[in-house]
């Protein structure tokens, strides 16, 4: 099981609330960058009638670069797969931790094929961004997860068989994208480069006035469990740990699926972070990703007329 985990690199600060201190153009050149994840499948989404879309985001997770997906409020009625990938461009993610290497592009657009296959087809501006190879290979990535993820949740593709996404560039292929990847096949989800650990809810900097507080979100470790911990942020800044426990994935070990816990802590601000323990390392940390939470009492109720 150590070993396992040390082939995750150790990625011992995560993604955690409000913290940057990356450069987002440059893949980490620390001695773990070249380590794999943990995941080795990315199941899709499952259809759903909502007002969110699917976004998968970039985010640093300390010797490494990984996916992490956020739902974002819909601004239009647009195809979803445009509509998606127009937020994946030229919107920000709610989380600051997370980022994006798009730019807005002049032209967007997307079809599906009887045969499972997403044709997506953006203009060249969309790639403006100098980037290296490593965050080139994640952005392409990037757009797959998303197109499939959109196409997914609006029931427009066939669950039973992996989708492909061919990318066109002012309606070619064979481009390459950022000046790394070429872009001259469909490609599917590659779980590699999935995240290890993510929280989905509650997301970044939002406020709650009921408890018990609710924490969904996926993961992956050797054990079937993960650690979760909650501290008092002070200042801006998260200070000593108030709680802590475990949480156990469903699906069991080396198995990457959903987790979900119920906190009741005193009303406050709090930084929460689920992570991976690491056994061969006290204290160890593997995958952490954080959000800051703020726990605020009902909501006050409107005097009567």
């Amino acid at each position: 099981m150590a070993a396992a985990v040390a082939a995750a690199s150790l990625l011992a600060t995560g993604c955690t609330a409000g913290i940057r201190n990356h450069d987002d153009t440059v893949m980490p050149t620390t001695a773990g960058a070249q380590s794999t994840s943990l995941v080795t499948s990315a199941p899709l989404e499952t259809a759903t009638a909502g007002q969110t879309i699917p976004v998968y985001w970039l985010g640093h997770s300390d010797s490494s670069v990984y996916l992490y997906r956020e739902f974002l409020a819909s601004p239009t009625t647009d195809e979803p797969i445009v509509a998606s990938l127009e937020a994946m461009m030229t919107r920000s993610p709610k989380d600051p931790d997370y980022f994006s290497v798009w730019k807005k592009p002049s032209r967007l657009g997307a079809s599906i094929s009887a045969k499972n296959v997403i044709t997506v087809d953006v203009s060249s501006d969309a790639f403006s961004q100098t980037v290296d190879a490593g965050i080139a290979k994640r952005a392409v990535a990037q757009l797959v997860y998303t197109a499939t993820a959109a196409a997914a949740m609006a029931g427009l593709i066939n669950p039973d068989s992996t989708p492909q996404v061919s990318v066109l560039v002012d309606g070619h292929t064979g481009y390459k994208a950022f000046g790394h990847v070429s872009l001259d096949n469909p490609q599917t989800r590659d779980p590699s480069l999935l995240a290890p650990v993510w929280i989905i809810d509650p997301g970044n900097d939002s406020t709650y006035h009921a408890l018990p507080l609710k924490v969904d979100g996926q993961g992956i470790s050797p054990t079937g469990s993960l650690t979760w911990s909650l501290a008092k942020v002070v200042d801006g800044k998260a200070g000593s740990v108030q709680q802590t426990g475990t949480v156990k994935i469903p699906k069991g070990p080396d198995q990457f699926g959903p987790f979900s816990f119920n906190l009741v802590p005193p009303l406050g601000t709090y930084e929460i972070s689920v992570f991976i323990t690491d056994p061969s390392a006290p204290g160890g940390k593997v995958g952490v990703d954080s959000k800051v939470v703020t726990l605020a009492g009902p909501s006050p109720t409107p005097a009567r007329k």
